[in-house]
């Protein structure tokens, strides 16, 4: 293992210490070298539920635990290695990078999601991981609604040392989209990533938004966009997932990026979110640093949030 994997994989650890720290001290504290019974399989049930895995994943964990500990003598750690295999099996399927497709000139990344989610500089920090690749990108900043999303997407373009396609706020955000793609066409980028606006108490207006935008890049290229990033904050635990419902409603959302791991300790609503939904998990973020971005790793991420070493 190389060394910068090596410190990414301690960042991860130290990122997801709070969610660690909520499951492992239910789990230790149910067990002193004692027999797994009914009554100490529930209690296992209702800590992870509380540790925001959820109740489907809970009950999944739980079940196959009893099938095959249930009357023999465990001790927490065991408990919590079998729980991290069981669940680097749910994450893997979904532990897919985005993949940028080369018949595309640009590949062209819709970014959805609330604002505050994080949305502005997940862009940000993809950008710095696919110019870290050679990739040549450019940025739209389309949330032309909030005058500081502009200007942060500027802030870290330039620190990214990508371009930034920007209008004055209230300019429509699907003509820029449309101008940014041509221009990324012109340039010969490989990638280009399309900020937008997140105002989910006008539903109706983001949807109009969103859907515009869609339709307008389509008349430069028929099968834009390539692909549509979710951005979700892990501290919003539970609404979580009322926000993927939402925006599979109102764009062609097809891949998660998980934010803030670091500050919550609802780390486990990743684990809930891949059981239910199946969408991958591109990308997670453990920090403010523009290289606190990286690919989703099931069995680091499982191993992690038991507390046990990668």
């Amino acid at each position: 293992m190389s060394e910068e994997k090596g410190s990414w994989l301690s960042r991860l650890r130290g990122g997801l210490a709070k969610s660690t720290k909520r499951v492992t001290e239910s789990i230790t504290g149910l067990f002193t070298k004692k027999k797994l019974d009914q009554s100490t399989l529930g209690d296992l049930e209702d800590a992870l539920i509380q540790a925001d895995l959820g109740v489907s994943v809970a009950s999944r964990l739980v079940e196959k635990l009893g099938k095959e500990r249930f009357g023999r003598e465990v001790t927490d750690e065991e408990v919590r290695a079998a729980f991290a295999d069981d669940i680097a099996e749910i994450l893997a399927p979904v532990a897919v990078p985005l993949a940028l497709d080369p018949a595309h000139k640009p590949h062209v990344v819709l970014v959805v999601g609330v604002n505050g989610s994080g949305k502005t500089t997940t862009i940000a920090k993809l950008a710095h991981l696919f110019k870290g690749e050679g990739r040549k990108v450019m940025l739209a900043a389309g949330d032309t609604f909030r005058a500081a999303a502009v200007e942060q997407l500027k802030v870290w373009g330039d620190r990214a040392g990508v371009p930034v396609i920007s209008k004055d706020t209230g300019a429509d955000a699907a003509g820029l989209a449309y101008e940014a793609l041509e221009r990324a066409r012109a340039d010969g980028c490989d990638v280009l990533l399309i900020d937008t606006a997140g105002r989910l108490h006008n539903k109706a207006n983001l949807m109009e938004e969103l859907g515009k935008i869609v339709r307008v890049i389509r008349k430069v290229d028929a099968t834009a966009p390539h692909s549509c990033l979710l951005v979700l904050d892990a501290t919003t635990g539970q609404n979580a997932h009322a926000q993927v419902e939402t925006f599979k409603s109102l764009s062609p959302v097809d891949a998660l990026v998980v934010t803030k791991l670091d500050g919550s300790a609802k780390g486990g609503v990743l684990v809930a979110l891949a059981e239910k939904f199946k969408l991958p998990v591109v990308a997670i973020g453990i920090g403010e640093g523009i290289d606190d971005l990286r690919p989703f790793e099931a069995r680091a991420f499982a191993r992690g949030l038991m507390g046990l070493p990668a």
